[in-house]
């Protein structure tokens, strides 16, 4: 007999959120959906609360890569969408399921609380306009995304122009007459490094160490599409790649940006083909790691310095779950330890949903990862054998499905997984739960 009112609480309606909502109601299992804005669609609302969406976002990777197997977007769509045809497509895809009717909108969740083991049950506490409110469920699936909480770094010395996170910026309006200092070149620093090169008197981009640049087009065909049904070994891979992206990108170190000190696909590789336009027309400055900050100078571990009126901090973000404690999701280091980032060891009443990166795993393979979790509930309640297998797989020591690949040691690579490895896992589980799988 489940626990409390046999229903589960999902927390967030984001991609994550929607994609569980969905396969959970096609299973048949009863939940409780939460959501602080008043719509759909996580961080790509731009409207939304704890949306760190700007203005001129896109995805980074082409539609036909990112969109849901039994949803794909509309032909008229681009192939790198923007982020409010991203946001439509959501609404979208929650019209098309049905999924709005189980969610509270405008509740925000605010404490999980275990009422004792396995299977006893959880609290669930949350506001909304009309108060405060709690109630008990059977289980909890959190899918509150992952890049709401900045990772803001503490720069040595005081700066006294304009210093803010990515996070903060929405138009490229905010750099008009101003000297720029973007640090960090992942995907959001580079992107919003070419708005203000635009838009800006100046603009440099500082960083702490190098990265790959993937051009948005091979051939004409964008540039994710091009791996065909072919499956190489990363030995093989690996430098038919780079070889590749020597022909289309040449060597970003000729216009000043410091070369990876790891190999490719070691680290999220950045999807832009204007950030070394810009760097060849020498309208981008690239910078070294920032030493300190005195008054409107900044000073960079190379021994150079140049004057800004705003430093604009693309540092990433970090993992936040703040209505549970840590220790109940099997916190270690950076991130959660999970069985294929979402399964507790010992629970089977408590999911995080998403808390998964890898190049090229769009919103397919997240779906892929709903639709083992609630297989795995489904089979549990059945007695399903297969169900039993994974409860005992999720409880020994386990890995993180890298396939082998060192990932960097940073917080944000610290839920990063290898595509083939992490869908095969997760689709032979589902195979094996009983449902079809992908290939």
């Amino acid at each position: 007999m489940k626990a409390g009112n046999g229903k589960f609480a999902l927390i967030g309606a984001g991609p994550m959120g929607l994609a569980a909502a969905k396969v959970m109601s096609e299973q048949g299992v009863a939940f409780q959906g939460f959501e602080m804005h008043s719509d759909v669609g996580g961080l790509w609302d731009i409207d939304a609360p704890r949306s760190t969406m700007y203005e001129s976002a896109h995805l980074i990777s082409s539609k036909t890569m990112t969109e849901f197997a039994d949803f794909p977007m509309d032909e008229d769509v681009a192939e790198y969408p923007s982020h409010r045809e991203m946001a439509r497509y959501f609404r979208d895809f929650a019209d098309h399921f049905d999924l709005r009717r189980h969610y509270r909108f405008g509740a925000q969740v605010n404490e999980v609380t275990p009422l004792g083991g396995n299977g006893e049950g959880w609290r669930v506490a949350w506001t909304d306009q009309d108060g405060a409110h709690e109630d008990v469920f059977a289980g909890v699936m959190i899918a509150n995304g992952t890049l709401s909480e900045p990772n803001m770094p503490d720069f040595p010395g005081h700066f006294e122009g304009e210093l803010i996170h990515a996070s903060q910026y929405r138009q490229p309006e905010q750099f008009a007459q101003k000297r720029v200092l973007v640090v960090g070149a992942g995907n959001s620093g580079c992107d919003i490094a070419v708005d203000a090169v635009h838009h800006g008197k100046s603009c440099d981009l500082s960083m702490r160490r190098g990265y790959y640049f993937v051009p948005k087009y091979v051939f004409g065909k964008p540039a994710d599409t091009m791996g065909g049904a072919i499956k190489l070994p990363m030995w093989l891979k690996r430098p038919i790649d780079s070889l590749i992206l020597r022909w289309f990108v040449g060597d970003p170190q000729k216009y000043g940006f410091p070369k990876p000190d790891y190999k490719l696909y070691e680290s999220h590789p950045v999807v832009n083909s204007l950030v070394l336009y810009h760097a060849g027309h020498g309208d981008l400055g690239i910078r070294a790691d920032i030493k300190e900050l005195d008054g409107n100078t900044v000073r960079f571990t190379d021994g150079s310095s140049a004057d800004y009126d705003m430093i604009l901090a693309a540092t990433g973000y970090k993992l936040h779950y703040p209505f549970i404690r840590k220790d109940l999701l099997n916190w270690q280091g950076d991130a959660p330890h999970l069985y294929l980032n979402a399964m507790h060891p010992t629970r089977d009443d408590l999911f995080v949903l998403g808390m998964v990166e890898a190049t090229g795993l769009g919103w397919q393979g997240r779906h892929e990862q709903a639709e083992m979790i609630v297989r795995y509930i489904t089979g549990l309640e059945g007695g399903s054998a297969s169900a039993k297998k994974l409860q005992a797989a999720k409880s020994k020591g386990f890995e993180r499905a890298t396939g082998g690949m060192q990932y960097l040691d940073l917080a944000r690579m610290a839920y990063y997984v290898d595509k083939a490895t992490y869908r095969g896992a997760v689709n032979g589980w589902i195979k094996q739960l009983g449902g079809e799988g992908a290939a």
